[in-house]
């Protein structure tokens, strides 16, 4: 496969936990479907329940064609923002390959950080609730979306004691 920036073929490297190919040049990198999820749960397992599914929400998408091309199929990318983060990445509509520049996946895993902490403070419930019926109804497979359920429980403990620090030093304190 090419470059879509560099004209120049790509080398693979295993990249928390997938292979992927990447841009000797320019150090663009090139997710096959669900490979750009799959890093990212890789790089920080907090994640695992955060996802931005780049193709759920027509109201949202904000796409424009892009001369860059999909090494993949050949076709034009599409450049989509990711989630309302502000990073664009392109795309592309058959193959659902993803191409990010370099340093992109980096903002992407800081974002998601951050998102991660105004969802846990702010809207904790309302994810746990989203996250237990998907247990049911996919997207992912059962024993992922129980994961990702269990992960968001798991936070529960981090927000509690946020929010409540003098009970959970009580808590900490009781015989065990």
């Amino acid at each position: 496969m090419i470059c879509p920036i560099c004209k120049i073929h790509f080398k693979k490297e295993i990249f928390y936990g997938a292979e992927i190919d990447y841009c000797p040049q320019c150090l663009g990198l090139w997710f096959g479907k669900d490979e750009l999820q799959e890093t990212k749960d890789e790089k920080d397992k907090d994640l695992n329940w955060l996802d931005i599914d780049l193709w759920q929400d027509e109201k949202k998408f904000k796409i424009s064609k892009t001369i860059r091309v999909c090494p993949s199929c050949s076709v034009p990318l599409y450049e989509v923002s990711y989630g309302d983060s502000g990073i664009l990445v392109n795309v592309c509509n058959l193959c659902q390959g993803i191409w990010l520049d370099r340093g992109e996946f980096k903002n992407i895993v800081a974002y998601l950080k951050r998102k991660k902490q105004y969802e846990v403070l702010n809207n904790y419930f309302k994810n746990l609730i989203a996250e237990g019926i998907e247990i049911f109804i996919g997207p992912e497979t059962f024993h992922n979306e129980l994961n990702d359920f269990l992960g968001i429980l798991k936070l529960l403990k981090y927000k509690f004691a946020v929010q409540h620090p003098s009970i959970s030093k009580i808590i900490l304190m009781l015989p065990r």
